[in-house]
């Protein structure tokens, strides 16, 4: 870890449906891009711009998994490396979850979560966090932060809160952390979890940036959208964090439902003013009022506090924990002991509902064939049918899975449907495997 953190100031997140809005929008100082959404070898042209005007780009990767209980995939590590050398970014950010679970380790069927999902708060989890966070922090040329996630669901049997949790990473790796004040206030109302106390265990020293979102509060659950306005709430998180620390950087997340570059404008004024506000409370006791290196932490970019590395029997536990989980969330399989069942459905809506919009995005063509009926269908299409590899490879299964079923509806789109279906599923295939049988079926049909 660098000894100091870079400056970064007031950004935004860079997203194609507002890059013109972005680069015209006053007081930006840098942006932040989904790592697995941009071509290190053909970055989109609003961000060639963007860097030429001396905005810093950092890139925030989503499917890295650090939480696995399997440790970091080398090609994905490469991948992440590669952007933040073509972005010239000074630092790369992850999350602290995991994504997938089961194959060799527990010798069970490999599963993909397609988003987030928190780790258990336990010695066995953070050990496997700490030894994945080192692999990747030597794979890649730039420092790394961590960010925490928001969660709908809670592990039985925690051994420690977020906070301790935290500390405990940043002090055996060095490495930063990314601070999401709404996912404080998403596992506030999800958990009961005191924004407060989180803040007040946090190493805040170790400090890289701060998110901000919106959500929205449904059945007494909150959802981290992503596509609503900021909430008073998570303001009040974030003046809490700044009158603690004065933050590196803050950036303003939105993913979805965009509005106009007014309103983006608005909330980053709004986020300024809540910045400020927490300065004015700044006492000069505070620990660490602008960042800087970890307690211990050597200033040569070395990890602090180094720790051996976990045991296999604490991978292979946490292994089994997570794909029990996994599991019961997108296969249908019966809920492990100790979880909340009905937050447990809520949080298996959720990922089914990530799926669809996510699906939607990478082949944009299968709901304006299907019309208002894509969604619905998908839906029903997840209910114990997990992902196999990746979002378009769960688009084709889902196109096949309609086309080889009671049929998409009506006989125009269903023919609509073959052509996508027979045009995406790559070049002509040997006569035996799986793919020409499906598609001599469909010609068939």
């Amino acid at each position: 870890m660098a000894g100091q953190v870079a400056r970064l100031g007031t950004g935004i997140g860079w997203r194609p449906e507002i890059a013109d809005a972005v680069e015209e929008m006053p007081g930006i100082d840098w942006v932040e891009v989904v790592a697995e959404n941009v071509c290190p070898g053909h970055l989109p042209d609003s961000l060639t711009r963007l860097r030429e005007r001396g905005v810093t780009v950092v890139p925030h990767g989503v499917s890295l998994g650090l939480g696995d209980a399997d440790r970091p995939d080398g090609g994905r590590l490469a991948a992440l490396a590669e952007r933040a050398e073509a972005l010239g970014a000074p630092l790369v950010t992850e999350h602290i979850a995991f994504v997938r679970a089961g194959g060799a380790l527990t010798a069970s069927p490999r599963l993909e979560a397609g988003h987030l999902l928190p780790v258990p708060r336990t010695r066995d989890a953070l050990a496997v966090l700490c030894e994945n966070v080192r692999i990747a922090q030597e794979s890649l040329p730039v420092p790394l932060a961590v960010e925490n996630i928001a969660a709908l669901i809670s592990w039985p049997g925690d051994e420690m809160t977020e906070g301790q949790f935290l500390y405990e990473l940043a002090d055996r790796t060095g490495v930063r952390l990314l601070i999401d004040v709404a996912n404080l206030h998403t596992n506030h109302v999800n958990r009961g979890e005191d924004p407060a106390k989180a803040l007040a265990e946090l190493p805040l020293e170790a400090l890289a940036y701060v998110h901000v979102a919106g959500g929205f509060e449904r059945d007494g659950v909150w959802h981290d959208s992503h596509a609503h306005p900021v909430p008073r709430p998570v303001l009040d998180i974030l003046t809490d964090l700044a009158s603690r620390v004065r933050p590196p950087g803050v950036l303003l997340e939105r993913d979805e439902d965009f509005p106009g570059p007014g309103e983006l404008e608005r909330e980053l004024a709004d986020i300024g003013e809540a910045v400020r506000a927490g300065a004015g409370l700044r006492g000069t006791a505070s620990a660490a009022p602008d960042g800087g290196a970890l307690p211990g932490a050597p200033e040569d970019g070395g990890a602090a506090s180094p720790e051996p590395p976990p045991t296999e029997p604490a991978r292979l536990r946490l292994g089994l924990a997570q794909a029990a989980l996994l599991s019961a969330l997108v296969a249908g399989t019966p809920a492990p002991e100790g979880f909340d069942r009905a937050r447990l459905a809520v949080q298996a809506r959720a990922l089914a509902a990530k799926r669809a919009s996510v699906v939607a995005k990478v082949a944009p063509e299968l709901p304006e064939i299907l019309g208002s009926a894509y969604r619905p269908a998908f839906l029903a299409y997840t209910h114990a049918r997990p992902m196999r590899g990746g979002y378009r490879r769960d688009a084709l299964d889902f196109a096949e899975h309609l086309l080889l079923g009671t049929g998409p509806g009506d006989g125009r789109t269903e023919r609509a449907l073959r052509r996508w279906w027979l045009d995406r599923s790559g070049p002509a295939p040997r006569r035996r495997s799986r793919l020409a049988r499906v598609g001599r079926a469909l010609i068939r049909r």
